[in-house]
């Protein structure tokens, strides 16, 4: 029996690529370079944020400093508009209540910076008493790195056998491996089926009711 779900956040719980994609590009016209359309982003997405700016502006331009610039401007544009056009996916606000009626615990693991994630969750989920809500901090290294994973289980201890974790890319399958706790690749986020295939998820789910089915 599973007794910990621990879900990433862009693209499993909400979908926030229009808002990303809007706040990069924005940073992008800030600092006078080309933009992309926000269905691109689906594939820049999911490495936190620095990584996500590296991947949208031009190669040439590319250094730490540059970086550091457009970082600046995406968090002055998206901490005032991260909620804009976000919405959770269909099914999970009813998901997150019935797992909570069940006592199984909830937390969200994200590679996006920890504010924000906090800003979100309190947002769209105020009813659900996650135990975990852990976004990337300075120091830290981001998913595939399993120290997140380890940080909510340190926040809310569980065998690791009664743990499962949903996520949207590779990224999230490969953090599960290295966490040593089950994976649930969902296909109604940012990546694609096979990409989710491709990382051997444990298990694959097309709707967020399938989850309930997973826990044993």
């Amino acid at each position: 029996m599973k007794r910990l779900v621990i879900f990433d956040l862009d693209g499993t719980l909400l979908n926030t690529i229009a808002d990303l994609g809007t706040a990069t590009n924005a940073a992008l016209a800030a600092c006078g370079y080309p933009t992309h359309s926000i269905d691109a982003y689906r594939m820049m997405v999911g490495n936190g944020v620095r990584r996500l700016i590296e991947r949208a502006m031009p190669a040439e331009n590319n250094d730490p400093e540059t970086v550091d610039t457009l970082l600046r401007e995406f968090r002055n544009y998206y901490d005032g508009h991260l909620c804009d056009l976000t919405r959770p996916y269909d099914g999970i606000p009813e998901l997150l209540a019935t797992l909570t009626g069940r006592e199984v615990a909830l937390a969200v693991a994200s590679n996006k910076y920890e504010s924000a994630v906090r800003r979100l969750i309190a947002h769209f989920f105020p009813d659900i008493p996650f135990v975990a809500v852990c976004g990337n901090v300075e120091g830290v290294p981001v998913k595939p790195d399993p120290s997140i994973v380890f940080r909510v289980l340190t926040e809310h201890p569980v065998a690791k056998a009664d743990v499962l974790y949903a996520g949207d890319s590779a990224v999230d399958i490969e953090t599960a491996r290295r966490a040593c706790v089950d994976s649930v690749g969902v296909t109604w986020g940012f990546r694609p089926l096979r990409e989710l295939t491709g990382a051997y998820a444990d298990h694959i789910v097309s709707s967020p009711d399938e989850i309930l089915d997973l826990l044993g």
